[in-house]
């Protein structure tokens, strides 16, 4: 399914990007006048919108787009909470809005329920490892058809990792993906929550697979050694 991703701060489209690529093939823009153009040349399941833009605004992107007749679910996402920019975001024919900062978890949500709306289902989407199988329309999780308990936060870095396999990601990458929306702790809470996610794997003899790179962060790689 195709997502149009339309917001000016470069890193926040970024991270927009990683955090729906598990369900979506994601394209970005980076001004208004760019994220109408794509917009009205291809065909998007679902558009993510800032409102706050320099030169054509998100509302302005928005009445363009209805008025050519383009129904595509749009998810207004802005630091703007006022009740009057909710008004003038609906009245503009946005389908949801979201204020920043927000958890990954509820912008996700709420871009299936828009796109629910129009009858489409999305698809199950399932991320491997040798045996282990992540769900990430589910959030479940199993080695050789057995599950593995994780929680919320143990599941994210999981996928994080394994989407980036043989990649090595960075302690201020992970936090940033995972805590940096809602979050006032530091980074060592990644060496917490990497500690724990080794111990949920080790029944299943999968520890190893996550390879430590002292003072700078986790690779999950088909290697069995690490730093530690």
């Amino acid at each position: 399914m195709k997502l149009l991703i339309i917001e000016d701060d470069r890193q926040l489209s970024d991270t927009i990007k990683e955090t729906t690529e598990g369900l979506f093939d994601p394209a970005q823009a980076f001004d208004g006048e760019e994220g109408l153009y794509l917009a009205e040349q291809n065909i998007f399941d679902g558009i993510i919108l800032d409102i706050m833009m320099p030169g054509m605004d998100g509302y302005e992107v928005l009445k363009n787009l209805r008025a050519s007749g383009n129904t595509t679910p749009v998810l207004l996402l802005t630091a703007k909470d006022g009740i009057a920019d909710k008004i003038e975001g609906f009245k503009s024919g946005a389908d949801d809005y979201l204020v920043k900062p927000f958890h990954r978890e509820e912008l996700l949500l709420r871009l299936e329920a828009i796109i629910r709306r129009t009858g489409v289902e999305l698809k199950e989407n399932i991320l491997s490892f040798k045996a282990l199988k992540l769900n990430i329309k589910t959030k479940t999780a199993t080695i050789d058809n057995q599950t593995l308990k994780l929680n919320g936060k143990q599941f994210d870095l999981l996928e994080y990792l394994l989407t980036n396999k043989n990649i090595i990601l960075t302690k201020e990458q992970i936090f940033d993906r995972i805590w940096g929306f809602e979050s006032d702790t530091s980074t060592t809470v990644v060496e917490v929550y990497a500690s724990n996610l080794r111990k949920n794997l080790k029944q299943f003899h999968y520890d190893t697979y996550i390879k430590t790179f002292r003072g700078l962060g986790y690779m999950l790689s088909d290697g069995a050694s690490d730093d530690e």
